[in-house]
């Protein structure tokens, strides 16, 4: 899959607000999605962020990718985004990158990095990651409407291709008036190995089966609702965990309404998790649940389907696949919708559990991050007019 002449490789610059771990899946997919076009041997990938000083990035697999972490102990520079618009004008000096493909908007980041690429003829890539979503746009509206009219639609207008992680983030983009090409590449999930055994976490109890929350504890992510649903049922062998990182201190309303219900003894905050942490919880536990309002997305879905986990969504994410694949609940957003999925998944024997989970493992296969690299590459492909027009790519 050349995209130069021999011996010649296209440089394409990644920029991206942070990579602090915190900062939820796009800290995550953005060095997973570099770290697989990385492979390609005819691609020169930079990827650029900033952060405060020794503030923790997620790391990369490869060696093979130029990352330049812009670092500054001044809060003011970080949130105007200056260390990352003075690198980027350094970047683009001879010989300038191919490509620039810019992870986010609204932030000054991104800003830069459309402007800068306009400014300078370099063909731009935007990938809104979730920010363009109805949900997104409702939080700080009136700031983002400002923000859209002063600088947001005309960088948007300004890059080549739009990449939306699902045709429901495709349809929301159209309808906020934006008319370029969208190529339609979803996140990809590192499928789970067997290798060896990971111990359980030492909150588990045999005596009781546990329904897994894993995501940024928001109010996005609708746990108010899914307290109110397991406090309706009562399950009397089941219990809830609830991991991620406790943003805005939504942690204490959650646990206060479990107290107000008097279900706070079957529900456990175990914290952030990653790593071989992260991989034994979702082996430990019998079902995965995120009641969110909105995802452009959901790699926590992924993560979940590819340890055997049967699901339930809700409408605020684009998993309708799995209620077509049988692999777990895909319902609208609502407290009655959520309690009905549990009824029935928590009605199943081990058995069919079990069984759903070996056809959600086999479903998402398909994210693969292989395959989604290369669909990115042929879009990288068709905008240097050395490919077709890729499947992905819709354009009207």
């Amino acid at each position: 899959m050349k995209l130069n002449k021999a011996g010649e490789k296209v440089s394409v610059v990644h920029v991206v607000a942070s990579l602090y771990p915190r900062h939820g899946g796009p800290s995550r997919t953005v060095v997973q999605l570099t770290d697989s076009i990385a492979k390609n041997i005819d691609i020169s990938v930079s990827l650029l962020s900033q952060g405060a000083l020794g503030e923790p990035s997620v790391p990369s697999s490869t060696g093979a990718i130029d990352r330049r972490k812009i670092e500054s102990s001044s809060r003011i520079a970080l949130s105007f985004g200056l260390p990352i618009r003075h690198e980027l004008t350094n970047i683009t000096k001879h010989p300038y990158p191919i490509i620039i493909h810019n992870h986010g908007v609204w932030l000054p980041v991104n800003h830069w990095a459309s402007s800068i690429a306009r400014r300078n003829g370099i063909p731009l890539v935007i990938h809104p990651r979730g920010m363009l979503e109805p949900w997104a746009i409702s939080e700080k509206f009136l700031k983002k409407r400002l923000a859209m009219t002063l600088f947001q639609r005309k960088d948007i207008d300004s890059a080549k291709v739009l990449v939306a992680t699902a045709l429901s983030e495709c349809e929301n983009i159209r309808r906020l008036g934006f008319r370029q090409p969208i190529a339609v590449i979803p996140n990809g999930v590192k499928l789970a190995l067997l290798g060896d055994v990971i111990p359980q976490p030492s909150f588990l109890n045999e005596n009781f089966k546990t329904a897994l929350f894993l995501s940024r504890v928001h109010p996005k992510k609708g746990l108010l609702n899914l307290i109110r649903a397991w406090s309706n049922l009562s399950p009397e062998n089941w219990r809830l965990c609830i991991a991620g990182p406790n943003e805005g201190g939504h942690l204490d309303e959650v646990m206060s309404l479990a107290r107000q219900l008097g279900i706070q003894d079957f529900i456990e905050y175990v914290g952030e998790v990653d790593g071989d942490q992260k991989d034994a919880l979702y082996r430990s536990c019998d079902l995965f649940v995120l009641p969110t309002f909105s995802e452009n997305f959901g790699v926590v879905v992924a993560e979940a389907l590819s340890h055997g986990l049967p699901v339930i969504t809700t409408h605020g994410a684009p998993w309708s696949d799995l209620e077509v694949y049988g692999c777990g609940w895909w319902v609208e957003i609502g407290i009655d919708p959520l309690q009905e999925a549990l009824r029935k998944a928590m009605a199943l024997s081990d058995e069919e559990r079990h069984a759903m989970g070996a056809r959600g493992k086999e479903y998402v296969r398909r994210y693969n991050w292989e395959d989604i690299a290369k669909q990115t590459i042929e879009v990288y492909r068709w905008i240097l007019g050395k490919g077709d027009q890729p499947q992905c790519v819709l354009t009207d």
